[in-house]
């Protein structure tokens, strides 16, 4: 079971959303950056444009104030120094208004004058402050020149409001020279900038609310064509090949519609074709199975009987005799498994599962072919589980597997051991059969369940196989649900696994047994689990090959 964190994370992966959330999510986010680029715009050009307008506006008041300024000046040529102090603080209060005008505040400073004048602002002190000895050295610097930069004031709440600070020197011969500084407080522009700001970021929200309705409308318009080919995909998947998808209009999505009811048709009657070659070609394989039956059975019966009576037939008819006694059986047995062949293509195997051990089922084939291991001086080494191997089987299905492994691993062994191993899990029981021959490349072992297909074209099956055993296998364990694999080495030797879910419904996930294994024989225990100990056949224990008969020489491949 995943952990909550690949949960999260596969939540969180836009790989994993539905088409819909998908094109909703990435309409939305484009559309959002869209919509703060072109408000980042617009605030920026309407802030600079309440800016330059309010910036101009204050350089003409500046102006005027200056123009002002010198006629009062030059009026007082001639006026004593008080009289000059009380002409400054009145043009001073005019200018700035009482208390510092809440748009204007005005302060004057004197330079060089023939009287004693005291520096003197509309509203307090703190106007002084603003005007540092960069900007005055400035002013002074460019007496004709009106001068001008942004700082920030303070307002009566504490905030901080954008102002310009606007600074000149005024000269009136016979009077002196004097600085006027001017501040103009631009409260008004920022409030105006705030306010479109405002204006456009709930534009902006509203405009995100129809861009996300679209986008909605939009993806449903898309995925419910896809929704609905979906499900009709599912069923024809499910075996309902009749189901299609309503078209209407035409569009695109109408044309994928289209192209998909004539797929679905076009397959539909492919399968129908394909079932009734499958079903045509069962029926011809058990018709043939069934008519050959009588004249192979007539042809058993006499070979039978020349059989038995082989020691009083001529030395050169008794070979041929023998011959065709087992070309006979081998013949019945290819019959046998060319019917159970055409059975799963025609999808008519059934299961007849029942409880049954897998440790007992597997010595009850190394039984059946202990014959066959002693005539080829073959050790087999059985470790079994010992407990904890039931599974609902069909023993009759899995007897012919273990049967085919074994007499695979015999034959191609070239007279070496032959390890056979089971264990068990939660979930799964599995049975190893390993040789020590000729072995398999990796290419083979995914070649090694096909029909007729052999290793090695040029050596003789010498224990009369058909060639559909493993084929035969396969089928039989796809029909538990579990798997056979086929692993080796060229030169090392073969291993084939059998895996079976201990009850009907459960998915395999892995096998109690590895796979790929050592190939030294001094490393076969260390696969075990609970080894029980082994079967060793001895050679010279057993009936030689010559007394074994035409049946158990029989075996399948």
């Amino acid at each position: 079971m995943p952990s909550a964190a690949a949960r999260l994370g596969r939540a969180l992966d836009p790989r994993h959303w539905q088409l819909a959330l998908r094109v909703v999510v990435v309409t939305t986010l484009l559309s959002i950056l869209a919509m703060l680029a072109v408000g980042a715009y617009l605030s920026s050009v309407i802030a600079d444009g309440l800016y330059e307008q309010r910036r101009d506006r204050v350089l003409e008041e500046t102006l005027e104030v200056r123009t002002d300024l010198t006629d009062t000046l030059t009026g007082l040529a001639g006026a004593t120094s008080t009289q000059q102090q009380d002409a400054s603080n009145a043009f001073v209060q005019s200018a700035g208004g009482p208390g510092g005008g809440d748009r204007r505040e005005v302060a004057l400073v004197p330079v060089e004058t023939s009287g004693v004048v005291f520096p003197v602002a509309s509203s307090d002190s703190s106007l002084f402050q603003e005007v540092d000895d960069e900007f005055a050295a400035a002013v002074a610097q460019q007496p004709d020149e009106v001068l001008w930069r942004s700082i920030g004031r303070e307002d009566e709440q504490g905030r901080t409001v954008p102002a310009l600070l606007v600074g000149t020197r005024v000269v009136v011969p016979g009077v002196g020279s004097y600085d006027l500084y001017l501040v103009f407080s631009m409260q008004e522009e920022q409030e105006t900038l705030a306010f479109v700001q405002s204006v456009i970021l709930g534009g902006g929200g509203v405009l995100l609310t129809l861009v996300v309705g679209i986008a909605i409308v939009v993806a449903r318009l898309v995925t419910i064509p896809l929704r609905r080919a979906a499900v009709a995909a599912e069923r024809i998947a499910g075996g309902d090949l009749r189901s299609r998808v309503e078209v209407s209009g035409g569009d695109e999505l109408a044309r994928v519609g289209v192209s998909f009811n004539g797929m679905a048709a076009t397959l539909e009657q492919k399968v129908e074709d394909l079932t009734e070659l499958s079903r045509v070609q069962h029926r011809f394989v058990a018709d043939v199975s069934h008519e050959l039956r009588t004249p192979l059975t007539t042809i058993r019966m006499a070979t039978s009987v020349l059989h038995a009576d082989r020691e009083h037939l001529p030395e050169d008819l008794r070979r041929p005799v023998e011959l065709l006694s087992a070309q006979v059986e081998r013949f019945e047995v290819l019959l046998a498994d060319l019917l159970e062949i055409s059975r799963f293509d025609a999808g008519a195997a059934q299961l007849e599962a029942s409880r049954e051990d897998l440790d007992d089922l597997v010595l009850r084939a190394v039984e059946d072919v202990r014959h066959l291991a002693g005539a080829r001086g073959c050790l087999l080494d059985v470790r079994l589980a010992g407990h904890g191997m039931h599974a609902v089987v069909e023993a009759r299905r899995i007897d012919r597997i273990l049967r085919n492994l074994l007499t695979n691993a015999i034959e191609h062994g070239a007279g070496s051991p032959v390890l056979v191993q089971t264990a068990g899990s939660e979930d799964a029981v599995a049975v190893v059969v390993q040789d020590y021959g000729h072995g398999i490349s990796p290419e083979a072992a995914r070649r090694v369940f096909d029909r007729f297909w052999r290793a090695d074209p040029s050596r003789a099956r010498t224990l009369g196989g058909t060639g559909l055993g493993l084929s035969i296998s396969v089928e039989d364990a796809r029909l538990h649900s579990g798997w056979l694999q086929a692993w080796g080495q060229e030169g090392a030797g073969a291993v084939f696994r059998l895996t079976l879910p201990r009850r009907p419904g459960i998915t395999l996930a892995r096998s109690p047994l590895p796979l790929q294994r050592s190939f030294d024989r001094a490393d076969a225990g260390t696969y075990s689990i609970t080894p029980t100990g082994e079967i060793r056949i001895d050679p010279a224990q057993l009936p030689a090959l010559g007394e074994l008969s035409p049946t158990e020489e029989g075996g399948p491949r």
